[in-house]
């Protein structure tokens, strides 16, 4: 049909991206957000953290830190949001009418990479920002 988008699914291997939400999962133990990296990590896949999700889940070094700062530190890479990916939020912000900047910043820096599974417990927010973008997926936690 004529003026619809076909979505295609991110592969199981694809890069495994962790918003804010999944952080906060894994960092308290959640057994269904560790399986799903577990599961991930033994298809090869690589895990990322956007550097917005750092920002809105470290609060210091400190003890309470601890179990988040653990998270940070068993993912590959962190996404940057460098210009090119800020626009690129921007635009899907305008396209979507949506007030959700960090959402559309983890968005775009997926489409950046070239795909992945997004892990989020903000899962309808990011399909709409993500809506047309070939190779992403969601998962919520």
């Amino acid at each position: 049909m004529a003026g619809k988008t076909k979505r295609t699914e991110a592969p199981p291997s694809a890069p495994l991206i962790l918003d804010s939400g999944a952080i906060i999962a894994l960092s308290r133990g959640d057994q269904r957000a560790r399986a799903f990296v577990d599961r991930a990590l033994e298809l090869g896949a690589e895990l990322f953290v956007p550097s917005v999700a750092v920002a809105e889940t470290v609060r210091g070094d400190g003890p309470r830190d601890a179990s988040v700062n653990r998270v940070l530190a068993a993912v590959d890479s962190v996404l940057a949001a460098a210009e090119p990916v800020a626009r690129t939020a921007g635009r899907l912000l305008g396209r979507t009418r949506s007030s959700e900047t960090i959402d559309a910043l983890v968005v775009a820096g997926v489409i950046e990479i070239g795909g992945g599974r997004i892990l989020t417990s903000d899962p309808d927010d990011i399909r709409l920002l993500a809506r047309g973008a070939v190779g992403i997926s969601t998962h919520r936690v």
